[in-house]
């Protein structure tokens, strides 16, 4: 989930949805197939991936935001709706945005105050490469549940496991996998998660039959994904230290380090767990870091700079690199603060520009009625759910809008096919929610591959449980595997 705003404040599922009856489906597909050919060219033929700069992503969706907002023009929307569109999305991700220079933060802070070095010197004694995968896996999953966040399980325990698995020698695309698979499964289970309180409420149904629905394709998805990790630990070979003594010696060496530390990541979870506002959660897990750095680490703060209030600003401003005996740990003990995030925010911010033209020309109805309108089987309506969730993942580059308006088109088809509104409601997150975050320039994909330090690309593969849900779903249809029909009146909302 994006970890931005309550359910409630966003009052996504009242938002209208454009339509435009003068646009037909291949001029709707026009500034798609342009983003995904560019997109293309950028991956496959050029090499450093940097043809238009540094910020390539950003502006190849630009261009296809630009080709969108003629082809509106040449359909007579007025530009003052597109653009109307396009700031609605951007105030949408303003919030998300603060939260990201606060991740940058945090990393800064949590590594100078020694949290991070705490984490990666007490988990090196823990766990050892044979169980590390799984056990990802599992520590996501149970942080995700508790907070109900993906977004704050990542930036959290995620940024530790990646330090733990990478001192081990392990790929850090398997271990961004496994945290992203864990997590996104608590997210999907949790009933403090907004799009888990998102799904049911545009499929007209309670939160607690959603979810136990949503568990019977969600259970062997998670199952598999543990044996896939299980089975995947076997093969891999560490390139890591096999005496990790030298390593420990080395963090030993560098920092004070004190299980007190974990007080910090304890606070913040604990804030998150009493439903505090993420904001304030997470620019208290940076205020209390730098009060722990003054009070434990005052040889590292030197270290870095004249002063410690120059250290301080430094890990939260700009960036941040501790010096150790370990060219590992030298890798690993660096931090981007706030400016290490600006190349996500600014993908984000062009991301909500393509989706709102999209939007305010009428495309993104467009081509989910078009989905709707080849849904004649059942298992047909299901793949046009999982389809138009998947679209607009990459179109709209928004797990919300992924999930609302194929979850208003879908609705009466639903219903017309006797199907129980809790097959809508599982659909949309088993294909709406998961997948956000395999697409780079959807907002979950850039904030999870900023904050985790890991492309998408690289942890595509490995983020097994979200790109095995939507399968599922289809398996379960394609078998009429636990397809409950109307045949008995269900909780409706309000």
């Amino acid at each position: 989930m994006q970890d931005d705003q309550n359910l409630s404040d966003i009052e996504i599922q009242d938002q209208h949805i454009k339509d435009n009856k003068e646009l037909s489906l291949r001029e709707a597909l026009v500034p798609v197939v342009i983003l995904m050919a560019l997109l293309a060219y950028n991956i496959f033929f050029v090499e450093d991936h940097e043809w238009l700069g540094v910020y390539t992503n950003q502006i190849i969706l630009l261009i296809a935001a630009g080709v969108a907002f003629f082809m509106g023009l040449f359909n007579k929307v007025q530009s003052m709706i597109m653009l109307q569109e396009v700031w609605e999305n951007l105030k949408s991700v303003f919030v998300p945005i603060v939260i990201l220079l606060l991740v940058g933060a945090l990393a800064g802070t949590w590594l100078i105050s020694g949290v991070i070095p705490a984490m990666v010197y007490y988990g090196l004694q823990v766990l050892s490469p044979e169980i590390f995968l799984p056990a990802t896996v599992v520590i996501s999953a149970i942080i995700s549940i508790a907070t109900g966040s993906s977004w704050t399980t990542s930036a959290t325990v995620g940024i530790a496991l990646i330090g733990i698995g990478s001192a081990l020698g392990i790929n850090p695309g398997m271990i961004a996998g496994a945290v992203i698979s864990g997590a996104y499964f608590g997210d999907k289970m949790s009933p403090l998660s907004d799009t888990t309180n998102l799904a049911p409420a545009m499929a007209g149904i309670d939160l607690f039959t959603h979810i136990r629905y949503m568990s019977l394709t969600t259970g062997p998805t998670i199952i598999v994904t543990l044996i896939s990790f299980s089975v995947i630990s076997f093969f891999i070979e560490p390139t890591g230290d096999a005496d990790l003594t030298n390593l420990l010696n080395s963090i030993d060496s560098a920092f004070n380090i004190t299980p007190l530390l974990f007080l910090v990541p304890v606070a913040v979870i604990i804030l998150i767990l009493l439903k505090t506002k993420p904001l304030i959660a997470l620019a208290t897990g940076v205020l209390v870091a730098v009060v722990f750095a003054l009070i434990f680490q005052t040889d590292v703060l030197q270290s870095v700079s004249d002063s410690n209030m120059g250290a301080i600003s430094n890990s939260i401003l700009t960036d941040i690199s501790i010096a150790t005996d370990n060219e590992k740990l030298n890798e690993l003990f660096t931090a981007g603060g706030m400016n290490g995030m600006l190349w996500t925010i600014y993908l984000c911010a062009c991301a909500m520009v393509f989706g709102g033209v999209m939007d305010g020309i009428g495309a993104l109805a467009r081509i989910t009625k078009s989905l709707l309108s080849v849904a004649s089987s059942v298992f047909g309506l299901f793949a046009s759910t999982v389809m138009s969730c998947l679209g607009l993942n990459v179109i709209a580059s928004d797990q919300y809008l992924a999930i609302v308006i194929p979850g208003k088109m879908f609705k009466k088809a639903f219903d017309d096919k006797g199907l129980a509104p809790e097959n809508l409601s599982r659909t949309l997150e088993d294909s709406g929610t998961v997948t956000s975050v395999l697409i780079p320039w959807n907002t979950c994909g850039a904030y999870q591959s900023g904050v985790l330090g890991v492309s998408v690309a690289d942890y595509f593969v490995y983020a097994i449980f979200n790109w095995l849900s939507p399968f599922t779903t289809l398996l379960f249809a394609a078998f009429s595997i636990k397809i409950r029909m109307l045949t008995e009146k269900k909780p409706q909302l309000v």
